[in-house]
Formats: structure tokens, C-alpha cells, sequence
């Protein structure tokens, strides 16, 4: 039966019908079509996220791939990418296509598949980056994310391995040999006040430097990970004027949280990049605005809450992101006027699409095209509750904040997985 979502109103502003038939939009509903009222609703092409740790295998306390999934659907996502810090870590054929197979299962989000740049994330040998690809999982994006892949000839090496099949080498940006004794913190006046190590700029901004150049010496292909510097902007900046072939994430919360969350010791704000001053959220909003950066990705990483019960400096970094990530660019790009819903769409949709290279995902609502959508009501908002995330863990950062609440119905290939 087909499904007509009744004058919804598309990025650009266009009210028109939608109608869905065997997963594509087509433009004949037939008599029987189910019609679905959508007055005053949006519909964006289902979000696409670069950036996702879903834990399993090895962590299935903290997620899952299943609730990983149920928590995409909820935030609006029809694809998202997981990343390899599994355990054990996803460097092999054979694990790429047991993460895949656990996302087929699970049937509510196409999870694709990001595979270890080097052997158990060591740094020292590359990972089997051509059999990875060439695996039913068909990985193209690559990384060590939660470390640095330091050395520069391993990088060298990646970047020239991925380049025959237009794959991507996704960099997590930070020299921790420029940081101080158990770095947690921003450097700078706060970290000195509140007795935290700090990771300073320069930590980010100085491998980004290294590994555009690289990837102009090899013509492949570089995308990096969760920007959170205006240093790193500036370099960024600067490798796009020059041609380089780099993209660029930055997460929902470096586009809203910034130091003083810190000021309470609560673990929750830990996080890897840390949060930074104002001056560096201005830089990555007006990066993310003028296309510098290109994508927001979530980092969403769930954590078990004896893994963030500690002393800040020995608590696990990261924080929860998918459920609230459109709710954050709202509040922080779209209502100050700084994307349009159509920019909102390329950021979170057809941008990180085109990064992952997902041919059936980010693509426009129109006939032909694969029904993946999000239903968006732009005036709701609502009181985040850590306690109702459909994530296994509780490490929300936006608990108790006022934020937009806008996802009401999610559907991959025209199969509904989220309702309000």
C-alpha cells in the first residue's frame, strides 16, 4: 500500500505531497494509499551520520547496535557510520562484515561500516584496508578514531592504499605529545584554575596541518574528524583554497558546550577533543556555515556510568549525541540564522552522504529517489531527559536544557522506524 504524506513542506519551502510506494517516492498514490497528514511538518532526506560508536562487540553494557539504531531512528538518521573501536577492533574483513550483518538485523538504519586505519588501533602497521573493501561490508572510510594515527609515513601509506578505490582516511586530529600530564581539558585559564591537564590548540590544528599536505602529496582523499579549534578552521580553510581533496565534521557539541561547563567537575562534559572557549565555537559555527566544514557528525559515544563515576581526569571521555544532534543545529545554526532548513539538509544529509559515499542516501525527495525522510516539526521543543534516551547509557550532556524537539517520524526506504 502506498503512503502519502498530505502537504508537508520540503527545505526550500515547497508544500506538496510525498507518496511512497515499495520504498521510493513515486507519483502515483493508486486508490488505496494510506495519506498521512503533514500540514505544518517538514521533511528533510533522512540524516546521515560520519561519526557513531555503537560498542558492540565488546561493550554491548553501554550499546548496541540495535539500540544504537533505535537512538539514530529516534534522532532522525537513516544511515550512520560506526566506527572501529570495538573489541576487539574492527581491522579485519571478517569483523567489518559481522558489524554489517548486526546492522541488517537490526533493520533500522543502514549502519555502514568504518574499518581501523592500523592493526588493534596500535598505530604501527596498517590494517586490511584493500580486503575490507573488497568484503561483502564494503568498507571505503577509514580511521583510528579515539587515536591519533601519529606517524606520518603509516599516514602516507593509508592515504596512497585507499586512493584506488576513492576511499577516505578519517583522522582524529590530536598530538597528545603536545598536551600536558593527564590532559582533559581546554588549555588555557580554566584548566590552570581548575588543576586540569590541558590539550591546547596547536595539539589539533599542528596533524591537520600535516595530513592535508599529505593528502595533496597523494591526491587521496582526507576527512577530519570532530574540528573543534579555530586554528584547525584556518588550516582547513586553508587546504580548500589550495584544491586539497579534505572534508571536514564538527560535532553538536562543540557547536553549543563550551568550557565552563567543566567549572562542576562533572564527568559527563568530559570529552575527546575537549570542549573549547567561545571564540572556537564562533569559528566552527561560522565554519560549518560557510562550508569549511562540511558535516556535523555525532560522535555519539555511549558510556556505562561507572565508567564516567570517577575523578575527571580518570573518566572516560565522550558524550551521547544522536538523539539530540538536529535539535543542537537548530537551536545553534538554523534559529540564529545561520543555515536555512536547505542548509541544514546538505549538512546533515546530502554532505555526509557524499563523504561516506552512501549512493542511496542524501538524496533529494523526489520520484525515483529512495523514501529516506524525516518528518520535522520545527516548533516543538522539550526539556532533554538523559532517562528517556533510547541509548543503553546515560552520559547525555544536554540533560535538563530546553533544546528543540522536532523529530516526529523517521522512514528508511519508506518503512516508518520512528514515531512520536
Amino acid at each position: 500500500m502506498a503512503t502519502v504524506l498530505r502537504s508537508v513542506t520540503l527545505p526550500d519551502g515547497t508544500r506538496t505531497d510525498l507518496t511512497i510506494s515499495e520504498g521510493v517516492f513515486v507519483d502515483d498514490a493508486g486508490a488505496d494509499a494510506q495519506v498521512v497528514d503533514c500540514d505544518g511538518l517538514i521533511a528533510l532526506p533522512g540524516l546521515v551520520d560520519v561519526h557513531t560508536h555503537l560498542r558492540e562487540p565488546g561493550r554491548e553494557d553501554t550499546e548496541t547496535v540495535l539500540t544504537g539504531s533505535q537512538a539514530a531512528a529516534r534522532g532522525g538518521f537513516t544511515a550512520v557510520c560506526a566506527m572501529a573501536n570495538t573489541t576487539p577492533v574492527t581491522d579485519t574483513a571478517e569483523k567489518a562484515e559481522h558489524i554489517r550483518d548486526l546492522g541488517l538485523r537490526a533493520g533500522l538504519v543502514d549502519v555502514v561500516v568504518i574499518g581501523a586505519i592500523s592493526k588493534g588501533l596500535a598505530g604501527e602497521q596498517l590494517a586490511e584496508l584493500g580486503l575490507m573493501n573488497s568484503s561483502e561490508a564494503r568498507v571505503t572510510m577509514f580511521s583510528d578514531d579515539g587515536h591519533c594515527l601519529m606517524d606520518p609515513q603509516l599516514m602516507r601509506r593509508a592515504l596512497e592504499w585507499v586512493k584506488p578505490f576513492g576511499g577516505v582516511i578519517a583522522q582524529h586530529a590530536q598530538d597528545s605529545s603536545l598536551a600536558g600530564p593527564g590532559a582533559c581539558c581546554h588549555e588555557g585559564e580554566l584548566s590552570g584554575r581548575l588543576g586540569l591537564g590541558g590539550w591546547p590548540s596547536v595539539a589539533e590544528s599542528s596533524i591537520i596541518a600535516r595530513d592535508v599536505q599529505l593528502a595533496e602529496a597523494t591526491g587521496s582523499r582526507l576527512h577530519v574528524c570532530h574540528v573543534s579549534t579555530a586554528e584547525g578552521v584556518d588550516v582547513i580553510r586553508w587546504a580548500k583554497a589550495r584544491g586539497i581533496n579534505v572534508t571536514a565534521e564538527v560535532t553538536p557539541h562543540h557547536l553549543l558546550l563550551s568550557t565552563q561547563e567543566l567549572v562542576g567537575y562533572d564527568t559527563t562534559f568530559k570529552v575527546n577533543p575537549p570542549l573549547r572557549p567561545d571564540e572556537h565555537i564562533e569559528a566552527v559555527r561560522e565554519a560549518l556555515a560557510d562550508k569549511t566544514i562540511d558535516v556535523v557528525g555525532t560522535d555519539h559515544a555511549p558510556h556505562a556510568t561507572q565508567d564516567k563515576d570517577h575523578a575527571f581526569v580518570d573518566a572516560r571521555p565522550g558524550m551521547l549525541g544522536l538523539e539530540q544532534a538536529l535539535a543542537v543545529v537548530m537551536e545553534t545554526m538554523l534559529n540564529p540564522g545561520r543555515l536555512d532548513w536547505s542548509g541544514v539538509a546538505d549538512r546533515m544529509s546530502h554532505a555526509p552522504a557524499r563523504v561516506a559515499s552512501l549512493a542511496g542516501q542524501g538524496r533529494p525527495l523526489a520520484v525515483g529517489e529512495p523514501a529516506n525522510l524525516v518528518l520535522v516539526d520545527p516548533t516543538r521543543t522539550a526539556t532533554v531527559d538523559r532517562a528517556a534516551s533510547a541509548s543503553l547509557s546515560r552520559n547525555n550532556p544536554y540533560h535538563g536544557r530546553t533544546l528543540p524537539d522536532p523529530v516526529e517520524a523517521t522512514y528508511l526506504r519508506g518503512r516508518e522506524t520512528y514515531r512520536r
